[in-house]
């Protein structure tokens, strides 16, 4: 089997990710379709001591010097072909292993000793590689000649092997599950598939879910050895930069073995594999990867080719963890909002380790809550962790930790806030709380465990019960919204269920009936917006006040009163008394009398410039003008125009959210005289999550000038420097995640892209031309920032 014959049908299958192989191989154009990983093959059993401690090879992610590995082959009793089991330990690709690393064993002998390996991991070993070899003399000779000769090969082909058996161990728990949602209730598949295939990083069919329920198993299963994604964690084995987008249904693995490019996990092992396949194969031995598939102590070797015991004879190469390279997985919480604790079907939905679901590397999995352990257990179908015994004893709100053993290593889980019902009684948040029939109403309740709210119901008197939208807000609030529109005026009784609770709590408020109000309009000369106040003013359709035409723009609520923000076009009165006609919805008008205020001070940005924290790191990155490094302070100025300014004006600097920044007298504003002002801003005043456009406006009093761009605000990466080796460049760093892609021109004409959640500290990137390299930034797409590689 070659290369050429392989990557066809993967490539047509759409295993990840379409690619342009046109470098790496050419292939016929009607090359035969290669064989899938379906055949059961001989099985080993192993063991791995550490510490005194023995554990089954299905519950260790990894090994480390000084393991002892007991390995056997399984083999049936009346097995007449007779196999050599071989092991060698490897030390990377340019550092052939001892031969003393070299040990095997002939598995049709009767004593243990003989047909059985026992294994201590040397240090400076990083990968365990088997093979099954038919007896001949001088087999072992010949392995050991390959492995010592080439041994860089044979890494990549273990490196590629574990990761394949890694990800087929996530497509048999995807397959396992729907044919057992099948057998039981396949009619539920529509809501348990896209969850499973959420956690186990499977690709899902959506139109499977459409068809008739008979037929939706069978269509997600389709294709299946494309349904694999390429999951961050379990690439890691394989030295995959780590990091984890939110949806992993979406992820694609970023491999250094892979050089540049984004590969499916299929497509590498294929690759690597064949590459070794090419290198060995011989008159004498022809080598058969073997996927490692593990339960217990047991590995069942999956084939995807029958072995033959005519020479060319076949060689099984299986791979083992590799040694010392793995880590606990950075598992997630899908959300930092609260959960109730007293729901009996809790779940803890986690992201980002697929395998937790798919192997038994995670073991004694507990939930820490004040000190007690509950036990739980991973369940891709439900998208997280569920409790085998019910949380007791508890109330009002906790935190709750997850917790257990990766392997040998101490895993530490995210932490989770459980709400428990106390009995508090449900209130208003505002204390004046009054309802208005004719509309629906925003109203905000304050009680206990809003997490575990199953329902809300409203009765008007003595109507029907009807239910009422809600959401949780925060860690004790209740955001409801109430269907008054057609109601009459009474008392309002809500009931609120929750978890936990035999009884519903019970809140009377009286919804009043209101009729339309204006009491003031407010307006300044020049400005094309206005804000009215009054009651109902949902039911304003427009204003109009001399050539300014106003039309509704946002209405809020404060207490009992309406305001109601108006924009339109249109020239404004000049400053003084006017007469405005507002109309209503229903048809009806009203005329109001206005003061039209004197005009609002506006301010122009005269000048700005940039300068930096730390000379030597802007040194090394060059922003453009019209960019703020966070690394930097902006100092800029302004001019009144139409009015002069004083000590007691302020200056405000806002981004896209948060709250905005005030500037003052002596703390980040200096008159310059009576219309030009200077201002001094440090961007770490809007706090660390801050970026992209800023602007900026004068307050003076309660009023304020119209908001105005300022300038964009870009985190910058901390860059270590740019190593060149043999035309391969690699950017090392911290906080690489924030870089959109590189370039080796200002153009763009060839960038390296950076995935989304991209956590590594090393990123590949293209030669720099004249030093010099071109970075784009996700706070400032369109902006080009040069960096020094020199």
């Amino acid at each position: 089997m070659t290369l050429a014959t392989i990557l066809p049908r993967l490539l047509r299958s759409g295993a990840g990710l379409a690619l342009s192989l046109a470098p790496i191989v050419s292939y016929p154009a009607q090359a035969a379709d290669p064989a899938p990983f379906d055949l059961p093959g001989p099985g080993l059993r192993m063991t791995v001591t550490r510490a005194g401690v023995t554990l089954p090879i299905a519950q260790v992610p990894d090994l480390a010097a000084g393991d002892r590995i007991a390995v056997q082959a399984e083999l049936p009793d009346d097995q007449r072909a007779r196999f050599l089991l071989v092991s060698a330990f490897l030390s990377g690709a340019t550092n052939p292993p001892p031969k003393k690393w070299i040990n095997s064993a002939e598995t049709w002998k009767k004593k243990d000793k003989d047909r059985a390996l026992s294994l201590t991991v040397p240090a400076g070993a990083k990968q365990l590689i088997l093979f099954l070899i038919p007896e001949t003399g001088g087999a072992s000779g010949t392995i050991e000649d390959a492995v010592r000769g080439k041994p860089g090969e044979f890494v990549r082909a273990t490196q590629s092997i574990n990761q394949a058996s890694l990800d087929r161990s996530r497509l048999n728990a995807f397959i396992a599950a729907i044919r057992a949602q099948e057998n039981s209730h396949p009619e539920f598949l529509k809501t348990l598939a896209p969850t499973l295939a959420r956690s186990l990083a499977i690709k899902l069919n959506a139109d499977c879910l459409a068809k008739v329920v008979e037929f939706q198993a069978a269509c997600l299963l389709e294709d299946r050895e494309s349904l694999v994604l390429a999951d961050v964690h379990s690439s890691s084995v394989a030295e995959t930069l780590a990091g984890a987008p939110t949806d992993l249904a979406l992820q694609l693995s970023y491999t250094r073995e892979g050089g540049l490019g984004y590969y499916s996990p299929y497509i590498a092992v294929v690759r690597d594999i064949a590459r070794v396949f090419g290198a060995f194969s011989n008159p004498q031995f022809n080598y058969l990867p073997a996927l490692s598939l593990r339960d217990g102590e047991r590995v069942s070797l999956v084939l995807n080719s029958a072995p033959s015991f005519a020479k060319p004879k076949s060689v099984l190469v299986a791979s083992m963890p590799a040694i010392g390279s793995d880590s606990p997985p950075r598992l997630r919480a899908t959300s930092d909002a609260p959960i109730c604790g007293a729901n009996p079907n809790l779940v803890l939905a986690v992201e980002g380790a697929p395998l937790i679901y798919s192997t038994e590397y995670a073991r004694n999995m507990v939930l820490r809550v004040n000190g007690a352990e509950v036990p739980v257990e991973a369940r891709a179908e439900r998208g997280g962790f569920i409790l085998k015994s019910a949380l007791s004893g508890l109330t009002g709100s906790v935190e709750g930790r997850l917790q257990g053993l990766w392997g040998y290593q101490t895993f530490s889980g995210p932490v989770f806030k459980l709400q428990f019902p106390t009995g508090e009684a449900w209130k208003p948040r505002e204390e004046a709380t009054s309802l208005v029939v004719g509309r629906e109403n925003a109203l905000a309740l304050m009680g206990s465990a809003p997490a575990c709210v199953s329902s809300v119901t409203m009765r008007i008197g003595d109507a029907a019960a009807q239910p009422v939208p809600f959401v949780a807000d925060g860690d004790k609030g209740l955001a409801l919204t109430l269907p008054l529109k057609d109601a009459r005026a009474g008392d309002v009784t809500l009931e609120i269920r929750q978890i936990g609770q035999t009884a519903p709590a019970t809140l009377t408020l009286r919804a009043y009936r209101q009729a339309s109000k204006v009491s003031e309009l407010t307006l300044h000369a020049g400005d094309r917006w206005a804000t009215l106040s009054g009651q109902r003013l949902d039911l304003v359709a427009g204003i109009q006040i001399g050539g300014l035409a106003l039309k509704p723009d946002g209405l809020t609520r404060e207490g009992d009163a309406d305001r109601l923000r108006l924009a339109g076009e249109g020239d404004a009165p000049a400053p003084g008394e006017a007469n405005a006609r507002v109309t209503l919805s229903d048809g009806r008008s009203l005329t109001l009398p206005v003061t039209v205020r004197a005009p609002r001070v506006r301010v122009a940005l005269i000048g700005k410039s940039v300068v930096a924290k730390d000379a030597a790191a802007a040194r090394r990155i060059a922003a453009p003008e019209e960019m703020l490094p966070d690394t930097s302070r902006m100092v800029f100025s302004l001019r009144a125009t139409g009015g002069s300014l004083s000590a007691n004006d302020a200056v405000e600097i806002a981004g896209a959210g948060g709250q905005p920044v005030r500037l003052t007298a002596g703390a980040g504003l200096q008159l310059q005289g009576t219309d030009v002002l200077v201002a001094t801003f440090d961007p770490s005043t809007l706090g660390p999550s801050a970026f992209g456009p800023l602007r900026f406006r004068l307050v003076r009093e309660n009023e304020a000038s119209d908001w105005q761009p300022l300038t964009v605000l870009a985190r910058l990466p901390k860059v270590d420097g740019v190593a060149c080796k043999q035309e391969v460049c690699t950017l090392s760093g911290q906080s690489l995640f924030l870089i959109d892609s590189v370039s080796a021109t200002p153009g763009f004409e060839k960038p390296v892209e950076v995935p989304q959640g991209f956590t590594a500290g090393t990123l590949k990137v293209p030669a720099p031309q004249g030093g010099k390299l071109y970075l784009k930034l996700h706070d400032a797409p369109g902006q080009v920032v040069m960096l020094s590689a020199s």
